[in-house]
C-alpha cells in the first residue's frame, strides 16, 4: 500500500471507529451534566455557591473575587471546554492538527502570520496586579476542569485533541480574534479592483455607501477561512436605549442583540455572578472572564461594532532586508504530512500578508503588503471591561474604557439614575490623511504615512442624554473624532439605524415588551423605499400582461419580511433575475465587485434601475418576470424559502458533517432588517448564515427585569438537553429572565451546588 493510501485509510478508520461516540453522542439530561461538575478538592479560599436554572444557566456566588474568577473558569470549562480548546488552537494557527486533510489550505499560515497573541506578553506584563490575579484564577479554574474531568467533550475524540493547558496568552488571543478588524474585507475587495476599469466607481460607491457586513461572502465566496472569521467576529449588531421620558416604567431601558454567524455552540455563554467587587448577569464570550454585555445593579450596556479605521495596508517591498524578520515554524497535520510555514514581519509595521490567503488576488506584481493593526498594540480590554462593570455613572464607565480597543465598539449605556449614553470605545491612530487614499496601499518608505499617535476612548466623541430621549446604534457611522483621526471608512447600510429611529421616535411610553418587539422587527426600508419606483417600472413594462398573478403578488410587497409573507418570495426571485440584467452579467455572483455586498447594492440598485435607458429597463423586466414567476411558484411564504439552519461548527467536515445539523426551520427577516437573518441573492431554498445570535433587554427600574436568549443553548456538550434548547424560544421571540435580587435568584435557580476545598 502506498504512503498516500495508508494515510487515507487511517483517516477513514479514525472517523469510523475511534470517533463513533462523537459522531453519535447519547442524549444527556441537565441533571446528568451537572452531576459531573467538580465540587470538592478545589483550591478555593472560601466555599462558593453555584445556582443553576433549567436552561443550565449558572449564577455564581463567591465570597472573594479570586474565588469568583476560579469558579467562572470551572463554569466555562463545564459548558464550553471543547469550543475554547478549538479557539485556542485557531488563534495559534493549529487547525490543521484537528482537521488534517480537511483543513483549508493556507488557513494556518494566514493565522500564524496575523499572530493574534503577538501583544500578549506586553499586555500581561502591563496589567494591573488585580487584573492579572483575576485572569490567572480564571485560567486556573479552566485548567482544573480540563485536567480533572473524567470524560472529555465529544469533539476531543472526533478532532484528535489532547488535554492541553491554557495560558493567559490564550485568553488574550481569543479576545483578539473576536476583535478582528472587519474593515479588512471591504478594503481588500477594493484592492482587488485596482487597475480595473470600474475601480473609480467601486471606490466612490464603497465610500459613499460603506461596506456591509461579511454576509456578502455567503453569495460570492465559500472559503472556510472567511466563514470562520465572519462567524467569530462581531461584525454587526443593534443596540438602543430609551430615557425615562420615553419609558412607561419611568426608568431607562436598554436592548442589545449582537449579530454573528449562525453556529453551535453559541459564541456566547449566559451567566450571572456576585463577589465583593462584581455583580451582574449577561453574556460572556467563551474563554473570557467578564460580561461582554449585560446588567449590574447600577447599569446596563450593549454595543455594536464601530467598524473603526484601525488598520492600514503598507507596501514594504522597498524596505531594506534588515527591516524584515522571518520565522519558520513546523506545522503538524492530523493523519497527514507535516510541513513548514514561513511568516514575515515588517519592523515598525506588522505582519506581511501578501503571500497569505487573506490577500489572495489583491496584490499587484512586486507588492509586499504588510498591515499595521491595532490588535498588535498593547491594549487591555480585560481590565477595561472589569472596571467598567463596577461603575455607576456614564462618566466613570467611559473612563474605565481607557485601555479598550478591540473590537471597536459603539457602547450603548443606561443606568438606574436615568442616564443614557453612547460611548465610542476603541483606539484610533492619528494619520497624515483624513480620507482613505485611492492608492489603498500606502508606501512604507514614507514616514509621513506612518501612525504618529494613538487616541484612546476618553479622547473620542460620545453622546450623553440626547434631547430626543433615545439612543440607537446599528453599525452606522458615529461622530468623527478630529482632523487626522478618521473614525472609519466603511459602515453598515443605514436601513437598520433609520428603522430603529423611526420606531423609537414614534413612541413616547415604551414598555419592555415594546423593546422586545423592536428586536423582532422584519421591515426592510430598502424595499419600502424602492417599491414606488419598482411599481412604476413594472407598470411601464406591462408586467401584469406577462403574468398577472405574479405581478400582483410582487407589487403587493410592503417590505415586511415576515415569516408568513406571501410577497417576499416574489420580490427575492424577481431581484435574483433582474439584478444581473441591470448590470449586464449572467448571474448575481457576476455583479461588479463594488456591488457584491448587500450594502453597496442596496444603495445603488434602485438608482441604477431607473437610470437605465427605458427600452433596456423594460426588456430586463420582461425577461426577468417569467423566470421569477416560475421560481416563486414553489414557495407559498417567505419561511418556505428562507430557513434558519443551525449546525455545529463540525458540520463543515465532509461526509460526517450532516450529523451535526440541529435545526432547519422557517424564519423571517432579511439582509438589513432589525431582525437580521442575512442572505445573498437566491431563487431557491436557502439558509441564513448570519444574524442575531443573542438578545438582551433590561428595565433599569427593576433589578429583576433582565431578559436574555441565545440562538442555541447554554451547554456546549453535544447531546446535552441544553445544547440547543433555546432555539424555539429565540425563534418565537421568547426570553429567559435573569434576575439580580437574591431572593428571586434563589427561586428561579433551584439547583444548588456548593464548591469546597
Amino acid at each position: 500500500m502506498s504512503r498516500f493510501a495508508s494515510r487515507a485509510a487511517a483517516i477513514l478508520i479514525a472517523f469510523l471507529t475511534g470517533s463513533c461516540a462523537a459522531l453519535f453522542p447519547r442524549e444527556v439530561s441537565t441533571a446528568e451534566r451537572l452531576a459531573v461538575f467538580p465540587t470538592t478538592g478545589l483550591p478555593l479560599e472560601k466555599p462558593v455557591t453555584i445556582r443553576w436554572n433549567a436552561y443550565q444557566i449558572p449564577y455564581v456566588e463567591a465570597q472573594t473575587d479570586r474565588d469568583l474568577a476560579f469558579a467562572l473558569g470551572l463554569v466555562h470549562g463545564h459548558l464550553r471546554l471543547a469550543e475554547i480548546a478549538i479557539f485556542k488552537r485557531a488563534t495559534q494557527g493549529r487547525l490543521s492538527e484537528l482537521a488534517g486533510p480537511f483543513y483549508v489550505p493556507g488557513f494556518d499560515k494566514a493565522i500564524r502570520t496575523l499572530d493574534f497573541r503577538h501583544a500578549a506578553p506586553e499586555i500581561i506584563a502591563a496589567m494591573p496586579a488585580e487584573t492579572r490575579a483575576y485572569l490567572q484564577a480564571f485560567v486556573d479554574g479552566l485548567n482544573h476542569y480540563q485536567r480533572t474531568i473524567r470524560d472529555l467533550p465529544p469533539e476531543y475524540a472526533l478532532l484528535g485533541m489532547r488535554r492541553e493547558e491554557f495560558e493567559l496568552a490564550d485568553i488574550i488571543g481569543i479576545g483578539h480574534i473576536a476583535g478582528l478588524d472587519i474593515n479588512w474585507f471591504p478594503t481588500i475587495g477594493l484592492m482587488r479592483q485596482r487597475g480595473q476599469s470600474d475601480f473609480e466607481t467601486a471606490y466612490a460607491r464603497s465610500l459613499q455607501a460603506g461596506s456591509g457586513p461579511t454576509v456578502s461572502f455567503d453569495a460570492t465566496q465559500t472559503s472556510a477561512f472567511f466563514d470562520l472569521l465572519s462567524s467569530a467576529i462581531r461584525s454587526g449588531s443593534n443596540s438602543f436605549a430609551v430615557a425615562p421620558s420615553r419609558s412607561a416604567s419611568g426608568a431607562a431601558m436598554l436592548a442589545s442583540d449582537p449579530h454573528l454567524g449562525v453556529m453551535l455552540p453559541s459564541l456566547w455563554v449566559m451567566a450571572g455572578y456576585s463577589s465583593p467587587s462584581y455583580r451582574g448577569v449577561g453574556m460572556m464570550i467563551p474563554g473570557t472572564p467578564f460580561l461582554a454585555f449585560g446588567r449590574t445593579p447600577d447599569i446596563a450596556w450593549g454595543g455594536t461594532n464601530m467598524r473603526a479605521a484601525h488598520t492600514d495596508f503598507y507596501d514594504v517591498s522597498t524596505l531594506q532586508p534588515d527591516q524584515i524578520v522571518s520565522t519558520t515554524e513546523r506545522v503538524s497535520k492530523r493523519l497527514w504530512f507535516s510541513g513548514e510555514i514561513e511568516t514575515r514581519w515588517a519592523k515598525g509595521i506588522g505582519p506581511i500578508m501578501s503571500d497569505t490567503l487573506l490577500l489572495d488576488g489583491a496584490t499587484k506584481p512586486g507588492e509586499e503588503i504588510a498591515i499595521r493593526w491595532m490588535g498588535h498594540e498593547p491594549t487591555d480590554e480585560i481590565t477595561a471591561i472589569l472596571n467598567a462593570s463596577r461603575t455607576s455613572t456614564p462618566q466613570d464607565f467611559r473612563a474605565a474604557l481607557k485601555t479598550f480597543a478591540l473590537p471597536a465598539q459603539n457602547f450603548v449605556y443606561a443606568d438606574v439614575r436615568g442616564d443614557i449614553a453612547q460611548i465610542t470605545a476603541t483606539m484610533l491612530p492619528r494619520r497624515a490623511f483624513d480620507v482613505l487614499p485611492k492608492s489603498i496601499v500606502l508606501d512604507a518608505a514614507d514616514p509621513a504615512l506612518r501612525w504618529s499617535d494613538i487616541l484612546d476612548p476618553t479622547e473620542l466623541p460620545w453622546v450623553l442624554n440626547p434631547p430626543e430621549g433615545y439612543i440607537a446604534s446599528a453599525n452606522n457611522k458615529p461622530y468623527e473624532a478630529e482632523p487626522g483621526v478618521p473614525v472609519g471608512w466603511f459602515f453598515s447600510a443605514d436601513e437598520r439605524i433609520r428603522r430603529l429611529r423611526q420606531i423609537l421616535g414614534a413612541n413616547d411610553k415604551l414598555t419592555l415588551d415594546d423593546m422586545k418587539a423592536i428586536q423582532l422587527d422584519t421591515v426592510s426600508l430598502f424595499v419600502r423605499e424602492m417599491m414606488p419606483a419598482l411599481r412604476e417600472a413594472l407598470a411601464e413594462a406591462g408586467a401584469g400582461e406577462i403574468d398577472a398573478a405574479f405581478a400582483a403578488r410582487l407589487v403587493a410587497f410592503d417590505g415586511d419580511y415576515r415569516v408568513d409573507s406571501v410577497s417576499a418570495p416574489a420580490f427575492e426571485t424577481f431581484l435574483y433575475h433582474l439584478a444581473p440584467r441591470v448590470y449586464g452579467v449572467p448571474l448575481p455572483e457576476n455583479i461588479p465587485g463594488y456591488l457584491a455586498n448587500w450594502n453597496g447594492f442596496g444603495k445603488a440598485f434602485a438608482f441604477d434601475l431607473m437610470n437605465m435607458p427605458a427600452e433596456k429597463r423594460i426588456a430586463a423586466i420582461r425577461e426577468a418576470i417569467p423566470l421569477a414567476a416560475r421560481d416563486a411558484a414553489a414557495f407559498a411564504t417567505w419561511g418556505d424559502m428562507h430557513r434558519l439552519e443551525v449546525a455545529h461548527i463540525l458540520g463543515a467536515i465532509p461526509v460526517v458533517g450532516g450529523n451535526f445539523l440541529y435545526a432547519n426551520v422557517p424564519t423571517g427577516g432579511s439582509r438589513e432588517t432589525i431582525f437580521k437573518s442575512a442572505h445573498g441573492f437566491h431563487n431557491a431554498v436557502h439558509p441564513t448564515r448570519y444574524g442575531s445570535q443573542a438578545r438582551h433587554v433590561s428595565d433599569l427600574g427593576d433589578l429583576d427585569e433582565n431578559y436574555f436568549v441565545l440562538l442555541g443553548g447554554n451547554d456546549g456538550w453535544i447531546g446535552s438537553a441544553n445544547f440547543f434548547d433555546q432555539i424555539d424560544l429565540w425563534q418565537q421571540g421568547g426570553y429567559i429572565r435573569m434576575p439580580l435580587r437574591p431572593e428571586t435568584i434563589a427561586a428561579e435557580y433551584p439547583t444548588v451546588m456548593t464548591l469546597t476545598r
